[in-house]
């Protein structure tokens, strides 16, 4: 039976566990090498987790003191919705943990810190070629017809 996966909030002390695995999400998108984004982006995007006039949050799963995954959230407004909605911007496990609910509970969790704000929905997209991130997205969000997964709350 797996150890369980804490999930909480990114610290500041995080950042050197936390870029590997911000890296390897980049990668997954071919953001990498040449492609690679700038490190002021990379800066930029830590400092706004941390800066209370942002509305950009970031979760990481921990188990026994290693970092395993990320996601990044947002909450902004919506021309169709009163209330703000919550956009899942990353999210990614270690390629060695997939498939050991690392994923579902990163989503979780961004869920829950959804409803603690009183938002109704939660969505994200992915490339059409993540085959196995699909298969938790489709377990836990309804595919709308674009690659966009949302789940009212």
């Amino acid at each position: 039976m797996p150890q369980s996966v804490l999930v909480r909030p990114v610290r500041q002390d995080d950042f050197p566990a936390w870029k590997p695995l911000w890296d390897g999400y980049n990668a997954f998108y071919g953001r990498e090498g040449a492609s690679s984004l700038a490190p002021g982006i990379t800066q930029t995007t830590w400092r706004r987790f941390f800066d209370a006039e942002e509305p950009v949050y970031a979760l990481v799963a921990e188990r026994q003191g290693k970092l395993l995954g990320l996601a990044h959230y947002l909450f902004h407004r919506s021309t169709t919705r009163i209330e703000l909605t919550c956009y899942l911007q990353d999210i990614f496990t270690l390629p060695p943990e997939r498939g050991r609910g690392i994923g579902r509970a990163l989503i979780e969790e961004v869920y829950q810190q959804a409803r603690s704000k009183d938002v109704k929905r939660v969505y994200w997209q992915t490339h059409e070629s993540n085959s196995a991130g699909r298969l938790l997205y489709d377990k836990v969000a309804l595919h709308s017809g674009f690659i966009v997964y949302a789940q009212d709350l």
